[in-house]
């Protein structure tokens, strides 16, 4: 059974706060000096308690933010920092906080979701699903080397940060799932909390062309590994202008490492395949409000078509029931009623949404009921560039 409403919400005074550290500590072995740091940087406000009896049993964070589908921005909640109290774990605790957030984020007007799942159990309790990947890219710094040194490239400067924004969108919305950043995403890709981070840009005629960020990594005898928390080109000029720079490093630098997904654009300037991409984690969305979220995301300009659909959802009704998903000229239409001849849960739903899985697959795992042509509808509307994502959050 849920807690009442007042149960949950965020904390109310400084003891409450010290309680979300307290679980925090024993959730994920943070120091006490972790959590002091920890502290400074969040808006409590964006805490959510569950209390049981009159005391804290479990807690998260959520963020608000953009995710980049079909070229439009999504706005999606994502959740992170996620604890129970040794004392109140295996009672249900972590399902009812998470049902009471998506309750509430959903009646905020919010139709998506996204977390990295610690456990997968739980998260498909509360309707979350696979929906991308986030690649960990490993290419020793002595295969990066090329010939260009045209475009010039200088330390990046705090004037600068609107130029690399925009710069990282013009790349960002063409890849299914990356985040379109807020402050604190671009916090941690500038200032994150145990290095210290460098960044230098390329320019060109008509600006800023590419940008990377880089911390070095001390390893022994001096060597080091470059540790990239991003980077990014918007001209073939301007990738291989930053590949020749981090392949600068190889007197020192051992390997570069960044993360991405399974279709890095760089990969295909490198000489040899002696990369690695590996997975290292996947991360999950919640469906929140299927019409709002299916008109939300862009879609192929040229792809036409009409789903029809029954979606069960768990935990709201408002999702339950049948749903006719129209598709043309870029734009999507979702109106109630129709045939429902593509039955699936909301968990794969999501799934389908982000292109993660493809309606034949999750068909022939049993997954979801459909015939040959909402398959074939589907697959042309939904099954498209690979969802990934470099931020973690």
């Amino acid at each position: 059974m849920d807690a009442t409403q007042d149960d949950f919400g965020p904390p109310r005074d400084e003891r409450e706060v010290a309680a979300v550290i307290d679980i925090l500590m024993h959730s994920y072995a943070m120091t006490p000096e972790d959590c002091e740091g920890w502290k400074k940087r969040q808006d409590l406000g964006n805490l959510r308690l569950l209390r049981e009896k009159g005391q804290v049993g479990a807690t998260l964070g959520l963020l608000r933010m953009g995710q980049w589908y079909g070229g439009r921005s999504v706005p999606v909640i994502g959740v992170g920092g996620v604890g129970v109290h040794p004392l109140h774990r295996g009672q249900g605790t972590a399902t009812r906080l998470m049902r009471h957030l998506l309750r509430e984020v959903r009646a905020e007007g919010a139709p998506l979701s996204i977390l990295y799942p610690a456990t997968q159990p739980l998260y498909r309790r509360v309707g979350y699903e696979l929906a991308g990947g986030r690649y960990e890219i490993r290419v020793p710094v002595s295969s990066l080397g090329t010939d260009e040194r045209g475009l010039r490239l200088r330390a990046i400067e705090a004037a600068d940060e609107a130029a690399i924004t925009a710069c990282y969108t013009r790349v960002a919305r063409h890849r299914q799932g990356w985040l379109d950043r807020g402050a604190f995403s671009w916090t941690r890709v500038r200032n994150p909390r145990t290095e210290t981070v460098h960044g230098f840009l390329v320019e060109g005629d008509a600006g800023v062309e590419g940008y990377v960020y880089l911390a070095r990594r001390p390893q022994k005898d001096l060597k080091y590994e470059l540790g990239v928390t991003d980077v990014v080109a918007t001209t073939p000029v301007a990738a291989r202008r930053l590949l020749r720079f981090l392949g600068d490093h190889h007197s020192l630098g051992t390997e570069a490492v960044w993360f991405g997904g399974v279709d890095e654009p760089l990969l295909w300037l490198l000489r040899e395949q002696d990369y690695s991409v590996k997975l290292y984690m996947h991360w999950m969305a919640r469906v929140l409000d299927v019409a709002a979220a299916l008109e939300a995301r862009g879609w192929p300009p040229d792809a036409a078509g009409v789903l029809h659909l029954e979606v069960e959802d768990d935990l709201f009704p408002e999702n339950q029931g049948r749903f006719v998903l129209e598709v043309a000229s870029g734009a999507a239409r979702v109106t109630r009623g129709g045939e429902g001849r593509m039955r699936l849960h909301v968990r794969q739903l999501a799934s389908l949404y982000t292109g993660f899985a493809s309606a034949d697959a999750l068909r022939a795992m049993g997954l979801l009921q459909a015939d040959d042509a909402s398959v074939q509808v589907a697959q042309r509307l939904l099954h498209g560039p690979t969802p990934s994502m470099r931020d973690m959050f």
